[in-house]
């Protein structure tokens, strides 16, 4: 019988495949393993319970608490600190431990029991300093990356694998590159059977949406609740472009490598929407403000964070070339199914992420 453990399981990207895949293969038996340390979390627990799969608390960065548990034959890695703007402040023990040892320790588990591995890795994984460089052209809501390029593995359609990892990268995007290169010792040396999928932005239902992770989400949620945002970077426009996959398109395809295991192994794919699905922020606020009703204050600072790049896109050629899988859902669509949740789950929400409901009406 499959038996399936997922890491970050209350999470959101853990929650949505957890629930989906036991919704898709009741047969299955899914756990899902979390130590509730994000924010809202919580609020999974209950559509973990009514979808049948079993919640264990528990912590990636202590191998007992995987090896405590029955024998597995997959593991789905996605219980990251995502946030690209931790440890910028020095405090980086569990930014590192979370991703790394959580990842070794993930790693061992799947060792023992001869488990196939699907290690959610990330676009954060391409240094920032080449991504700053690129070549841009300006169009009145965006920036688009131009035709001719001096760096490889980059083009209008975004960066693809060829892409320079030279270079440094973020803490987040160092310890996920890191854990993929463990990834690949494990698979060499110890038989460890694995995929792994650089996906870009995530987004989508039952995401606690954060302006360092999250920001399509964020963005729809400081609508919904009238807070102000600001556009921050490259001018302070909103003119910075990332692309955007409903968590949704995502489960099919985890779906898809779980099935065919021989097929995946050894894989390492981008994973995103593409220049077909992406946002600006100044793109996504005017969507925003047509779903909602609502318009909120947007400030602009001009200054650019560190680790911060202009745009990114997903080039999924490679992917596209081993498998039939397409991203289905539109930049729109997946921003209405965020809006849809949040207006049918406001008030808890609202606590959960400890910000005030709006009275009522729209302005």
């Amino acid at each position: 019988m499959e038996r399936l453990l997922i890491t970050g399981g209350a999470g959101f990207v853990g929650s949505n495949l957890a629930i989906s895949l036991a919704d898709r293969h009741p047969d299955w038996e899914i756990l899902a393993l979390d130590n509730l340390y994000r924010r809202g979390s919580e609020l999974n627990l209950p559509r973990l319970e009514q979808a049948g799969v079993e919640f264990v608390r528990g912590d990636v960065r202590e191998p007992g608490d995987l090896l405590a548990q029955a024998e597995i034959t997959a593991l789905i890695e996605c219980s990251a600190e995502p946030s690209v703007m931790s440890g910028v402040d020095g405090d980086t023990g569990y930014l590192v431990h979370t991703n790394l040892t959580g990842a070794y320790n993930c790693l061992e588990l799947a060792r023992r029991d001869g488990a196939f591995v699907v290690f959610l890795s990330t676009s954060r994984v391409y240094p920032v300093a080449p991504q700053v460089e690129l070549a841009l052209e300006e169009a009145p809501t965006r920036f688009e990356l131009a035709a001719e390029q001096t760096i490889p593995g980059v083009s209008p359609a975004g960066i693809s694998e060829q892409f320079p990892l030279e270079g440094p990268r973020t803490l987040y995007g160092a310890t996920k590159l890191a854990a993929e290169l463990l990834i690949e010792e494990y698979r060499a040396g110890l038989g460890v059977p694995a995929v792994i999928d650089r996906c870009g932005v995530i987004a989508g239902p039952w995401q606690m949406g954060k302006v360092d992770q999250g920001v399509f989400t964020h963005w729809m949620l400081a609508h919904h609740f009238r807070r102000p945002l600001s556009y921050i970077g490259f001018g302070g426009e909103g003119k910075q472009v990332r692309d955007l996959l409903h968590v949704d398109d995502l489960v099919d395809l985890v779906e898809r490598q779980l099935l065919d295991r021989d097929a995946w192994d050894g894989r390492t794919v981008n994973v995103g929407g593409g220049r077909e699905c992406s946002l600006s922020l100044a793109e996504t606020t005017e969507i925003c403000r047509r779903l909602t009703g609502n318009q909120v204050a947007i400030g602009s600072v001009s200054e650019t964070r560190a680790g911060d790049v202009p745009v990114y896109l997903s080039d999924c050629a490679k992917l596209f070339g081993l498998d039939e899988w397409r991203p289905r859902r539109s930049a729109e669509q997946v921003l209405a199914d965020i809006h849809e949740w949040i207006t049918t789950d406001e008030d808890r929400i609202a606590e959960a992420l400890n910000i005030d409901a709006p009275a009522g009406g729209r302005e």
